[in-house]
Protein backbone atom coordinates (compact mmCIF):
# COMPACT_ATOMS: atom_id res chain seq x y z
CA UNK A 1 0.00 0.00 0.00
CA UNK A 2 1.74 3.54 -1.20
CA UNK A 3 2.66 5.00 2.26
CA UNK A 4 2.26 9.22 2.37
CA UNK A 5 3.18 11.52 4.84
CA UNK A 6 2.64 15.06 6.56
CA UNK A 7 4.65 17.36 8.12
CA UNK A 8 3.36 17.63 11.77
CA UNK A 9 2.83 20.08 13.80
CA UNK A 10 4.29 20.01 17.41
CA UNK A 11 1.95 22.91 18.59
CA UNK A 12 -1.19 21.71 16.92
CA UNK A 13 -0.71 18.22 17.28
CA UNK A 14 -4.18 17.32 17.37
CA UNK A 15 -5.05 18.66 14.08
CA UNK A 16 -2.51 17.05 12.22
CA UNK A 17 -3.03 13.91 14.01
CA UNK A 18 -6.81 13.96 13.07
CA UNK A 19 -5.74 14.39 9.28
CA UNK A 20 -3.22 11.84 9.16
CA UNK A 21 -5.43 9.61 10.81
CA UNK A 22 -8.45 10.35 8.04
CA UNK A 23 -5.58 9.48 5.03
CA UNK A 24 -3.80 6.81 6.80
CA UNK A 25 -0.46 9.70 6.96
CA UNK A 26 2.81 8.93 8.36
CA UNK A 27 5.14 11.77 9.81
CA UNK A 28 8.54 13.35 8.96
CA UNK A 29 9.60 15.46 11.62
CA UNK A 30 10.66 18.70 10.77
CA UNK A 31 11.81 20.17 13.85
CA UNK A 32 15.24 18.86 14.50
CA UNK A 33 17.51 20.25 11.22
CA UNK A 34 18.16 23.70 12.95
CA UNK A 35 21.75 24.02 14.97
CA UNK A 36 19.74 25.58 18.10
CA UNK A 37 17.53 22.65 18.43
CA UNK A 38 20.52 19.48 17.59
CA UNK A 39 22.73 21.86 20.29
CA UNK A 40 19.99 21.88 22.87
CA UNK A 41 18.96 18.33 24.01
CA UNK A 42 16.78 19.39 26.50
CA UNK A 43 14.83 21.21 23.95
CA UNK A 44 14.91 18.14 21.84
CA UNK A 45 13.50 15.99 24.65
CA UNK A 46 10.67 18.28 24.89
CA UNK A 47 9.95 18.25 21.68
CA UNK A 48 9.77 14.43 21.53
CA UNK A 49 7.68 13.97 24.58
CA UNK A 50 5.26 16.20 22.76
CA UNK A 51 5.24 14.10 19.95
CA UNK A 52 5.12 10.92 22.27
CA UNK A 53 2.44 11.82 24.21
CA UNK A 54 -0.11 11.23 22.02
CA UNK A 55 -1.03 8.16 19.58
CA UNK A 56 1.43 8.86 16.65
CA UNK A 57 1.63 7.25 13.22
CA UNK A 58 3.35 3.93 12.74
CA UNK A 59 5.75 5.33 10.47
CA UNK A 60 7.72 8.17 10.29
CA UNK A 61 11.05 9.77 8.69
CA UNK A 62 12.88 12.81 9.90
CA UNK A 63 14.32 15.87 8.29
CA UNK A 64 18.33 16.02 9.15
CA UNK A 65 20.10 18.99 9.67
CA UNK A 66 21.18 20.75 6.28
CA UNK A 67 22.26 24.26 7.24
CA UNK A 68 25.79 24.66 5.80
CA UNK A 69 26.13 20.85 5.88
CA UNK A 70 29.32 20.17 3.63
CA UNK A 71 31.17 17.02 5.39
CA UNK A 72 33.11 16.82 1.77
CA UNK A 73 34.51 20.57 2.41
CA UNK A 74 38.09 20.80 2.54
CA UNK A 75 38.50 22.61 5.29
CA UNK A 76 38.36 20.40 8.79
CA UNK A 77 36.30 22.28 11.09
CA UNK A 78 33.67 22.40 8.42
CA UNK A 79 33.81 18.73 8.09
CA UNK A 80 33.84 18.72 11.77
CA UNK A 81 30.90 20.36 12.75
CA UNK A 82 29.16 18.60 9.40
CA UNK A 83 29.78 15.14 10.44
CA UNK A 84 28.13 16.61 14.53
CA UNK A 85 25.23 17.81 12.70
CA UNK A 86 24.80 14.67 10.75
CA UNK A 87 25.17 12.75 13.75
CA UNK A 88 22.91 14.70 15.93
CA UNK A 89 20.27 14.22 13.61
CA UNK A 90 20.25 10.35 13.43
CA UNK A 91 20.64 10.59 17.49
CA UNK A 92 17.11 12.38 17.44
CA UNK A 93 15.85 10.27 14.34
CA UNK A 94 16.16 7.04 16.88
CA UNK A 95 14.71 8.59 19.66
CA UNK A 96 11.62 9.52 17.81
CA UNK A 97 11.92 5.86 16.37
CA UNK A 98 11.29 6.81 12.74
CA UNK A 99 12.11 4.63 9.44
CA UNK A 100 14.92 7.01 7.66
CA UNK A 101 16.46 10.36 7.95
CA UNK A 102 17.00 12.85 4.69
CA UNK A 103 20.20 14.67 3.75
CA UNK A 104 20.80 17.17 1.57
CA UNK A 105 23.92 16.70 -1.22
CA UNK A 106 24.29 20.40 -1.09
CA UNK A 107 26.78 19.88 -4.14
CA UNK A 108 27.41 23.19 -5.71
CA UNK A 109 26.04 23.46 -9.09
CA UNK A 110 28.79 26.02 -10.24
CA UNK A 111 31.96 23.88 -9.09
CA UNK A 112 31.34 21.62 -12.00
CA UNK A 113 35.04 20.97 -13.53
CA UNK A 114 35.57 17.46 -13.62
CA UNK A 115 38.16 17.25 -11.20
CA UNK A 116 35.75 18.86 -8.50
CA UNK A 117 33.03 16.70 -9.82
CA UNK A 118 35.05 13.38 -9.58
CA UNK A 119 36.06 14.52 -5.70
CA UNK A 120 32.85 15.20 -4.99
CA UNK A 121 31.52 11.64 -5.76
CA UNK A 122 34.53 9.71 -4.23
CA UNK A 123 34.23 11.97 -1.07
CA UNK A 124 30.80 11.63 -1.00
CA UNK A 125 30.92 7.75 -1.33
CA UNK A 126 33.10 6.97 1.45
CA UNK A 127 31.69 9.11 4.06
CA UNK A 128 28.27 8.29 3.43
CA UNK A 129 29.46 4.73 3.22
CA UNK A 130 30.86 4.66 6.69
CA UNK A 131 28.10 6.38 8.07
CA UNK A 132 25.44 3.60 6.82
CA UNK A 133 27.82 0.99 7.88
CA UNK A 134 28.41 2.73 11.07
CA UNK A 135 24.05 3.00 11.21
CA UNK A 136 22.62 0.10 9.86
CA UNK A 137 19.31 0.42 12.23
CA UNK A 138 18.40 3.94 10.83
CA UNK A 139 17.82 4.18 6.77
CA UNK A 140 19.60 7.47 5.42
CA UNK A 141 18.63 9.33 2.05
CA UNK A 142 20.41 11.64 0.51
CA UNK A 143 18.07 14.02 -1.78
CA UNK A 144 18.91 16.68 -4.84
CA UNK A 145 18.89 20.08 -3.50
CA UNK A 146 20.82 22.39 -5.46
CA UNK A 147 21.99 19.02 -8.60
CA UNK A 148 20.89 20.41 -11.90
CA UNK A 149 21.13 16.67 -13.28
CA UNK A 150 21.10 13.49 -12.02
CA UNK A 151 24.14 11.84 -12.96
CA UNK A 152 26.33 12.64 -9.84
CA UNK A 153 23.86 11.22 -7.40
CA UNK A 154 23.41 8.03 -9.77
CA UNK A 155 27.25 7.37 -10.02
CA UNK A 156 26.59 7.79 -6.11
CA UNK A 157 23.97 5.57 -5.76
CA UNK A 158 25.52 2.83 -7.77
CA UNK A 159 28.12 2.12 -4.74
CA UNK A 160 25.91 2.90 -2.11
CA UNK A 161 23.27 0.75 -3.02
CA UNK A 162 25.17 -2.02 -2.22
CA UNK A 163 23.88 -0.69 1.62
CA UNK A 164 20.45 -1.85 2.54
CA UNK A 165 19.88 1.26 4.76
CA UNK A 166 20.52 3.73 1.94
CA UNK A 167 18.16 5.11 -0.66
CA UNK A 168 17.71 8.60 -2.33
CA UNK A 169 14.75 10.79 -1.65
CA UNK A 170 13.54 12.56 -4.55
CA UNK A 171 12.48 16.08 -3.98
CA UNK A 172 10.23 16.09 -7.38
CA UNK A 173 9.73 19.76 -6.76
CA UNK A 174 13.41 20.80 -6.87
CA UNK A 175 13.92 18.46 -9.72
CA UNK A 176 11.40 20.43 -11.82
CA UNK A 177 13.69 23.69 -11.51
CA UNK A 178 16.51 21.82 -12.38
CA UNK A 179 17.99 21.50 -16.04
CA UNK A 180 16.85 17.97 -17.02
CA UNK A 181 12.92 17.33 -16.72
CA UNK A 182 11.67 15.34 -13.45
CA UNK A 183 10.37 12.20 -14.85
CA UNK A 184 13.83 12.10 -16.28
CA UNK A 185 15.17 12.11 -12.56
CA UNK A 186 12.91 9.74 -11.75
CA UNK A 187 13.79 7.29 -14.81
CA UNK A 188 17.10 8.00 -14.20
CA UNK A 189 17.04 7.04 -10.15
CA UNK A 190 14.09 4.96 -9.77
CA UNK A 191 15.91 2.04 -8.53
CA UNK A 192 17.40 3.57 -5.83
CA UNK A 193 14.28 6.14 -4.97
CA UNK A 194 12.92 5.26 -1.43
CA UNK A 195 11.33 7.94 -0.50
CA UNK A 196 9.86 11.37 -2.11
CA UNK A 197 9.21 14.98 -1.60
CA UNK A 198 6.39 16.52 -3.19
CA UNK A 199 4.98 20.07 -3.38
CA UNK A 200 4.31 22.62 -6.11
CA UNK A 201 5.79 25.93 -7.53
CA UNK A 202 5.93 28.31 -10.50
CA UNK A 203 9.04 26.25 -12.36
CA UNK A 204 11.21 29.46 -11.40
CA UNK A 205 11.12 29.44 -7.38
CA UNK A 206 10.73 26.72 -4.35
CA UNK A 207 8.03 27.71 -3.44
CA UNK A 208 6.61 24.46 -1.73
CA UNK A 209 2.97 25.35 -2.35
CA UNK A 210 0.01 23.17 -2.06
CA UNK A 211 0.05 20.16 -4.17
CA UNK A 212 -1.93 22.19 -7.52
CA UNK A 213 -1.45 25.57 -6.68
CA UNK A 214 1.71 25.65 -8.73
CA UNK A 215 2.91 24.60 -12.60
CA UNK A 216 4.11 21.30 -11.54
CA UNK A 217 2.48 18.57 -14.47
CA UNK A 218 0.79 16.87 -11.79
CA UNK A 219 -0.47 13.59 -14.30
CA UNK A 220 3.37 13.30 -15.31
CA UNK A 221 4.36 12.60 -12.03
CA UNK A 222 1.97 10.20 -11.47
CA UNK A 223 2.55 8.31 -14.48
CA UNK A 224 6.63 8.66 -13.09
CA UNK A 225 5.57 7.20 -9.35
CA UNK A 226 3.71 4.41 -10.78
CA UNK A 227 6.97 3.54 -13.59
CA UNK A 228 9.67 4.04 -11.77
CA UNK A 229 9.52 4.56 -7.87
CA UNK A 230 5.89 2.70 -6.63
CA UNK A 231 7.91 1.38 -3.61
CA UNK A 232 8.77 4.70 -2.67
CA UNK A 233 7.33 6.72 0.56
CA UNK A 234 6.08 10.03 -0.51
CA UNK A 235 6.21 13.62 1.95
CA UNK A 236 3.28 16.05 1.06
CA UNK A 237 6.67 18.78 1.90
CA UNK A 238 4.05 21.47 2.53
CA UNK A 239 3.95 22.95 5.98
CA UNK A 240 0.82 25.03 6.34
CA UNK A 241 -2.34 23.00 7.37
CA UNK A 242 -4.50 24.35 4.57
CA UNK A 243 -1.70 23.32 2.38
CA UNK A 244 -1.73 19.94 3.44
CA UNK A 245 -5.26 19.47 3.27
CA UNK A 246 -5.32 21.09 -0.34
CA UNK A 247 -2.84 18.73 -1.24
CA UNK A 248 -4.60 15.91 -0.22
CA UNK A 249 -7.88 16.81 -1.90
CA UNK A 250 -6.13 16.88 -5.04
CA UNK A 251 -4.12 13.49 -4.57
CA UNK A 252 -7.50 11.85 -3.58
CA UNK A 253 -10.00 13.43 -6.65
CA UNK A 254 -6.83 12.72 -8.93
CA UNK A 255 -6.76 8.93 -7.46
CA UNK A 256 -3.11 8.82 -6.50
CA UNK A 257 -3.95 8.69 -2.82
Amino acid sequence: MKQLLIIPDVNNIEETLKLARQYNLGFEYNDFFAPNVLDDEEKQNSICEKYKAQGLPDYATLHGAFFDVIPFSIDERIREISMLRINQSIQVGRKLGVKGVVFHTNYNPFLNSESYVDSFIKQNIDIWGKLLRDNPDVNIYLENMFDTTPDIMEEMAKELSSYDNFGICLDYAHAALSKVAPNIWARTLGRYIKHIHINDNDLVSDLHLAWGDGQIDRNVFYDAYHTYMSQATVLIETSSHENKVKSLEVLSREGFL
